[in-house]
């Protein structure tokens, strides 16, 4: 059943333990990012439409690297996530750098998304069953929402630690989920002391949800609660999956949870990049990206 549907991409992030713009930087034979490989895995899944969050200091670099290939695709828009992009009455202090968070960077699209959509970080590759899955279940239009998670073990680095959102996952519906910022090989740690395991077969998010616009109402809703008591706190973050897990325990809507057993990549630090490189041209030579260049 084909509909219309968008994609999210999550741009904005600076990539500090990557050491530079994860989001443009050159992965495949052609200098392909990674983003290049989900936009095509989208659009082969049923995406028409797909929507950039950046910031208006790599809206050049941003644009040249990857905009102009991907403007060849599909339609594309761009929403800039800014650290004044706030609800009425509130102002942002003028020593706030970092952005706001997940949560906030979806609030910025308010305006420009009106399909089914979902969304993804820029620099993870999730691989083409996820995209088919998560348009699938957009397209049956439930009504409610939907993450696609992976498997704990098939998201880690070598290079160091990673943070995931671990889930609780109950008859295919999402009951809980809880950010573990530093998880080293299926074991994460709140202290830098006492660590706990954790199975390697959790599922966990990748940031890969599916949403309908009525999401925008209550973002807005617990963004401006965050900020009342976060504004002035420089590093504080409002974060997607709090919007979803609010939703959750006021049985206000179910999320459904997809789950890709494919392996997960991504360059969370700059050694994990040979790595990915490797993995991504096996899969051009195995035929999975004939035309990614085009």
């Amino acid at each position: 059943m084909s509909m219309d549907a968008t994609l999210v991409v999550m741009a904005a992030g600076m990539g500090s333990r990557f050491g530079g713009l994860k989001q443009i930087e050159p992965i495949g034979p052609h200098g392909e990012a990674l983003l290049d490989f989900s936009i095509y895995d989208a659009r082969r899944a049923g995406f028409q439409k797909v929507v950039f969050i950046i910031k208006h200091e790599i809206e050049a670099d941003f644009r040249e690297t990857v905009g102009k290939r991907i403007e060849k695709q599909m339609d594309v828009a761009y929403v800039f996530q800014e650290t004044d992009e706030l609800p009425a009455g509130f102002v942002c202090p003028p020593d706030r750098k970092k952005p706001w968070g997940t949560g906030h960077a979806i609030y910025c699209c308010r305006d420009t998304v009106k399909t089914p959509f979902a969304v993804i970080n820029a620099d993870d590759y999730y691989g083409h069953a996820a995209f088919r899955q998560i348009y699938e279940h957009l397209s049956r239009q439930l009504g409610d929402y939907c993450m696609v998670g992976f498997r704990l073990v098939n998201t880690l680095t070598e290079n160091g630690a990673v943070s995931r959102g671990v889930c609780t996952v109950e008859n295919g519906r999402l009951s809980r989920i809880v950010e573990r910022t530093k998880i080293v090989d299926c074991r994460y740690t709140e202290d830098d002391v006492h660590w706990v395991a954790l199975p390697p077969d959790t599922v966990v998010s990748m940031n890969m949800w599916g949403f309908t616009p009525d999401i925008f109402g209550q973002i807005e809703t617990d963004l401006s609660a965050f900020l009342r008591e976060n504004l002035d706190k420089p590093k504080a973050e409002f974060y997607l999956p709090s919007v979803v897990s609010g939703l959750i325990e006021r049985g206000e809507k179910q999320v459904s949870v997809l789950v890709a057993e494919d392996k997960w990549y991504g360059v969370t630090y700059h050694e994990d990049k040979d790595k990915v490189v490797a993995a991504l041209r096996e899969k051009i030579a195995a035929g999975e990206y004939p035309d990614l260049a085009e």
